[in-house]
């Protein structure tokens, strides 16, 4: 949403307004106050339902400070989406605006689908002009009003899935500790149920019906719950599916529990060679660098399609390559065109790609397959291939030479 100049003006005049935050410049604490504020106005606690404006480059009333709006600037604001801190990641833009007759760097951010927003395990709000941190209450309202809109997927309700199916005890040693501040814990006096929505495992504390991302997370048992919810594990001795099989497994269990056991397959599988001849001293060199292939799989399970399917991640492991078939074709801003083009991405299923960062197994969104490419490069690979297909992905990565 590209709101107009006059919109703009009239919020840059309205010091009162709980729907702008004004700062001199990106320095000192306001890289943090920001954040604050784009979390904030991502949750919407008034219930505007329009967006909030953080200007960068004005003072507290509402001139313009001078400061230069270069494009490092622009960037490091537009990277405040990508850098995991606010979750579920904010749907905001940033640029270059003319406005009270100098440019203005503008972030502009929209209500979430799916509240409460937190920056650094903290609920962020707006009351006025000041900035807070939510109470109980205010998120148990936030948590009531996800539940009229058109929610992702991994929010849906299972409907025939219970309490009974999801994990208590991951849930309280495992995720809570990475999904709040430790003041946060502290202060913590809600029911199990409203600690599950509020962290979207079930759909409210009232009815407290496991979601498609609670089964996904804490479910005992998420394949009875959803059947494609595994990856397929298989490496051949030669070329072709037809090959001798030497090692495969269906890998399936709690989100955790299957990133951690693929990890595991993965690490048996690699095999690596010392270079003594080309130098001086010796180098070791990987068929696969591990990091790489963990990026990869990841990226697959964060973005492949739950719906509709039946179908696991398929892992085949050649004795010359390793294909990863994901479900699940381009998505949202994605297109065939673009597909892995740096800066270009989209979330299907954008509550477990925060789940993910709230157990460890992503830092950053937007950047696993760089990071792929640029292990690969290291590792003397060849880049990945990428096909991607109306109903799926195909990934090809090439063993080193």
């Amino acid at each position: 949403m590209r709101l107009s100049n006059e919109i703009l003006e009239d919020l840059l005049r309205d010091i009162e307004s709980d729907r702008a935050e004004r700062k001199e410049s990106f320095k000192g604490d306001a890289p943090d106050t920001v954040r604050q504020a784009i979390c904030a106005f991502a949750n919407d606690l008034p219930g505007h339902q329009t967006a909030g404006v953080a200007f960068i480059g004005v003072r507290d009333d509402g001139q313009p400070s001078g400061l230069p709006i270069t494009d490092d600037l622009l960037l490091n604001l537009a990277n405040i989406r990508s850098d995991g801190n606010i979750l579920p990641l904010p749907s905001m833009t940033v640029e270059k605006r003319t406005l009270r007759g100098a440019e203005i760097a503008v972030i502009t951010v929209m209500p979430a689908d799916a509240p409460p927003v937190r920056y650094k395990g903290r609920t962020f709000i707006r009351t006025g002009p000041r900035r807070g941190i939510a109470s109980a209450q205010d998120e148990r309202i936030l948590n009531e009003r996800r539940r009229s809109r058109d929610l992702p997927f991994d929010l849906q309700p299972v409907s025939f899935a219970t309490l009974a199916d999801l994990n208590r005890a991951a849930f309280e040693s495992e995720y809570l500790p990475g999904a709040f501040s430790a003041d946060t814990l502290d202060a913590n006096h809600r029911s199990y149920e409203e600690r599950l929505s509020a962290c979207r495992m079930v759909d409210s504390a009232n009815g407290a019906t496991p979601t498609v991302l609670g089964c996904l997370v804490l479910g005992n048992r998420p394949r009875d719950l959803i059947p494609s919810a595994y990856i397929q594990f298989l490496r051949l001795d030669g070329g072709e599916l037809d090959a001798p099989i030497i090692d495969e497994a269906a890998i399936d269990g709690r989100l955790g529990e299957v990133l951690s056991r693929v990890d595991e397959k993965i690490t048996a599988n690699i095999s690596t060679r010392v270079d003594l001849k080309s130098q001086a001293t010796e180098k070791r060199r990987w068929d696969y660098p591990l990091a790489a292939l963990q990026q990869l799989i990841r990226n697959a399970v964060m973005h492949r399609a739950y719906e509709n399917t039946n179908a696991p991640i398929r892992f085949t492991w050649f004795r010359d390559r390793i294909e990863i078939i994901n479900p699940g074709g381009p998505f949202g801003v994605v297109t065939h065109e673009n597909f892995g083009r740096p800066g270009i991405t989209d979330y299907r299923n954008p509550n477990l790609a925060e789940a993910m960062k709230v157990l460890g197994y992503v830092q950053r969104f937007g950047v696993g397959i760089a990071i792929a490419r640029r292990l690969l490069s290291d590792n003397g690979n060849p880049p990945p291939e990428f096909e991607p297909r109306d109903t799926h992905v195909l990934v090809t990565i090439r063993r080193s030479a």
